[in-house]
């Protein structure tokens, strides 16, 4: 449903689908991925811009599930408002990541989310994504 090659997701698992609702998935950061050795050596985080994308991918998901619209080709993030990040996530951590879909315009879908660990509160953000 997502684009991405597996290098670029950051949705392990779906957790929870409400058909073009929302949607619940998890990420483990591992610590092994290739951008976690630049940021920052030593004490990697994962970056903040990649926390907005997994709430983006699994909106995506959600979006792409709608039994009456269909999925999109090409669905792309292009905005981001309002984003917010609570916390750094360390490797070994388990990410939640929950995505409601709050409106859709033609081939345009806004979408809320946020990213928790451990019940705790890392990131939120409103997307939009566009497609076809």
């Amino acid at each position: 449903m997502l684009p991405h090659g597996p290098e670029f997701r950051f949705v392990d698992e779906i957790t929870a689908l409400e058909a073009g609702r929302s949607a619940t998935g998890r990420f483990t950061l591992r610590g092994a991925e290739p951008f976690l050795a630049g940021h920052f050596p030593g004490q990697p985080i994962m970056p903040a811009v990649l926390l907005i994308e997994a709430i983006a991918q699994v909106a995506g998901i959600a979006a792409q599930t709608d039994p009456d619209l269909g999925a999109l080709p090409d669905l792309r993030l292009t905005a981001v408002r309002n984003a917010k990040i609570f916390r750094a996530t360390q490797p070994g951590e388990l990410l939640e990541i929950t995505s409601t879909i709050s409106g859709r315009l033609g081939n345009l879908i806004q979408a809320t989310g946020h990213v928790s660990c451990g019940g705790t509160p890392v990131a939120e953000a409103h997307v939009v994504l566009s497609g076809g």
